[in-house]
């Protein structure tokens, strides 16, 4: 039997234990979330000015820098929040909200992934339609349908956020609002809440995972068919960026779901460490490596300061 239920509003947390350190802890979050807003910032800017780079591999680089961005703006308020002011209040509809995009942008971002893996495999096994196959539309069209997989499929876990009774401890393990975290505070039966998204990581992070292995293997054959090593490598070249990136995502949500699958016993500071991790390096990672590994787009970006310079 459910207590009666007075609160209206979840506890955030930031890292226990270290209450007093928070202020300096502050300290290199706010500098991370800074340099990701400039880095995806930036990257969005010369995306969109240069002209050059209008090509589906940039539309779709454009389009995970924005996801980046989405990402940083909507764990970043409750984050700073908890470790400048200890403000820990968050209301149920605001919580849900936070929790509903920080998941949904995550499966954007797989999908975006799978996108760039699918351009990179058509411009190498199919270059002279590469144009043919990946208009404007078409790109527009994978476009919509990667952001529409990812906020449509997680529609149906949050909805019954909203109406089951909330009559266990309060108190959240992170600095920001997520399903798995909420769930548990329930007092209903959570069984499709708990089985439901193992089925939804099944169906886009490991399948795209596996689908983005297997189009890099086809890619790998067919380069090694060209004679010139030359020509190898730069048809490879053009693929690191985003295999890095791929791998920075994968790797870090590989380790999250280790170390809340076997990392029991660990501290539970080192589970709140790896979620900031993991939704923090990808976007911090992503423009770095595309700036230095993309030499249209670090050209753009020397332009874009010199340019500012001379001013």
């Amino acid at each position: 039997m459910c207590p009666n239920i007075t609160m209206t509003f979840f506890l955030l947390t930031g890292f226990p234990g270290l209450e007093a350190a928070h202020h300096w802890i502050s300290i290199p979050f706010f500098a991370i979330y800074v340099c990701i807003l400039l880095g995806n910032g930036t990257l969005l800017y010369v995306l969109k000015n240069d002209g050059s780079l209008h090509e589906p591999m940039y539309y779709f680089l454009a389009l995970l820098a924005g996801t980046d961005v989405m990402v940083t703006l909507t764990t970043m308020p409750t984050v700073m929040g908890v470790l400048w002011v200890n403000h820990r209040e968050i209301t149920h509809g605001a919580c849900f909200l936070q929790a509903y995009i920080i998941h949904s942008l995550s499966i954007v971002e797989s999908g975006i992934l799978l996108a760039m893996a699918y351009d990179r495999f058509i411009a190498i096994r199919n270059p002279l339609r590469y144009n043919s196959i990946l208009t404007n539309y078409r790109v527009m069209k994978i476009g919509l349908g990667v952001v529409m997989r990812g906020f449509l499929s997680l529609l149906p876990p949050i909805l019954p956020l909203f109406w089951f009774p909330y009559c266990h401890s309060q108190v959240l393990s992170h600095a920001f609002c997520l399903h798995q975290d909420v769930m548990k505070l329930a007092c209903a039966d959570i069984t499709f809440n708990r089985l439901y998204p193992v089925i939804l990581v099944a169906l886009t992070f490991f399948l795209d995972a596996v689908i983005i292995f297997f189009s890099y293997i086809l890619i790998l054959k067919t380069v090694m068919s060209v004679a010139s090593g030359e020509e190898q490598a730069k048809a490879l070249n053009t693929c690191v960026s985003h295999i890095s990136c791929v791998l920075v995502f994968y790797i870090t949500a590989i380790g999250l779901t280790f170390i809340h699958r076997f990392g029991k016993h660990a501290p539970h500071v080192v589970h709140v460490t790896m979620s900031y991790v993991y939704f923090l390096f990808p976007p911090f990672m992503n423009p770095i490596i595309y700036s230095i590994k993309t030499k249209q787009i670090q050209r753009s970006i020397v332009h874009l300061f010199s340019g500012h310079g001379r001013a």
